[in-house]
């Protein structure tokens, strides 16, 4: 019979056993050396990041094979450790039980805060939710905020780029830092059974943003796109598509891997208008620099686990990050 001491679930506020803290310093060393540094009122650091089945969790330091989910505490500590590197983070595939992000947002502090979508309640759409976490004491929220719907006039038109909804619907959020004020588009596109199935959501998504651009005096026009467009790699389908409305991937951002499984795959960008074009404005903040972050060699590396298993408890995709100057 199991006593009470086994059957007891640990959290996040018991003492971290000493091999996860160890694992957690080597992490946070390693994030110091590749990831920028935070300056008060000099830069903005904006990161997108799909992680995995990003919703339950099971209550114990170390999951076990049996255990279902398989994103467990040290986890969740390795995924709050890398976000709070960053300013503003967009999030994809969070799910209905939102267990694990309202632990990482706790580990996180209380400068952090989240707005974030409900469920969508479709199967093609993967019950998912899209949402922004962010350091309160860097960015806040300005007052937009509200999902993209195709206009009826595109719906009932054959010949426009997109003429019906997204499956995962686009999430706009206005944000604010010192005198800056920006607009966050993030994305999931659909994936379907081939990248042909995904080209009206990838189209449609740029020439929509390309249109707002144009009307959004109110809100200032420092708009930026960034998310999962599960572009397979760089070619033509994404120059006709992504890129064809003007949006702009910076040259250090364009040959990194996204995924720890594929190297070449394209899936994850950030991007934004870099030319005038008519009364699209180009954007305002000064790019400095961008990057990913690969975290298989350094979280959860003291315990053996499979590739497999680290994308289950931490996520398929790597981070990928855009430093502004402000």
């Amino acid at each position: 019979m199991a006593t009470k001491k086994e059957t007891q679930q640990a959290t996040i506020y018991d003492e971290i056993p000493i091999e996860i803290a160890q694992n957690l310093a080597l992490l946070r060393e390693d994030l110091d050396q590749k990831i920028p540094s935070k300056e008060l009122d000099r830069n903005l650091l904006i990161a997108t990041w799909n992680i995995r089945e990003f919703s339950g969790l099971t209550r114990k330091w170390m999951s076990e094979t049996k255990d279902s989910p398989r994103r467990d505490l040290h986890s969740v500590f390795c995924i709050a450790e890398i976000l709070s590197r960053f300013d503003v983070i967009a999030i994809q595939e969070v799910g209905g039980n939102l267990r694990a992000l309202r632990d990482t947002l706790k580990l996180l502090g209380d400068n952090w805060s989240m707005i974030l979508t409900d469920v969508n309640k479709s199967a093609s759409g993967g019950y998912e939710r899209m949402a922004y976490l962010f350091d309160t004491r860097r960015v806040q929220l300005s007052g937009l905020a509200g999902e993209i719907v195709i206009p009826n006039e595109w719906v009932k038109d054959p010949e426009k780029v997109i003429n019906e909804q997204f499956v995962r619907s686009p999430y706009a959020v206005s944000f604010r830092t010192c005198d800056k004020t920006f607009i966050l588009v993030t994305v999931h596109i659909i994936y379907g059974k081939s990248s042909n199935d995904r080209i009206k959501e990838v189209k449609g998504i740029a020439k929509w943003l390309s249109d707002w651009a144009s009307d959004i005096n109110a809100y200032d026009q420092n708009l930026i796109v960034l998310g999962d467009f599960n572009i397979d790699e760089r070619g033509d389908l994404l120059d006709k598509t992504f890129l064809s409305e003007g949006l702009y991937v910076p040259e250090q951002l364009q040959q990194l891997t996204r995924s720890i499984f594929h190297a070449t795959k394209y899936y994850d960008q950030i991007a934004w208008f870099n030319t005038k074009k008519g009364k699209r404005p180009k954007l305002s903040l000064e790019f400095l620099d961008a990057g990913n972050y690969d975290f298989v060699p350094t979280a959860l590396s003291n315990r053996g686990l499979s590739k497999t298993s680290v994308s289950f408890m931490m996520s398929d995709h790597y981070p990928l990050w855009a430093n502004f100057q402000i």
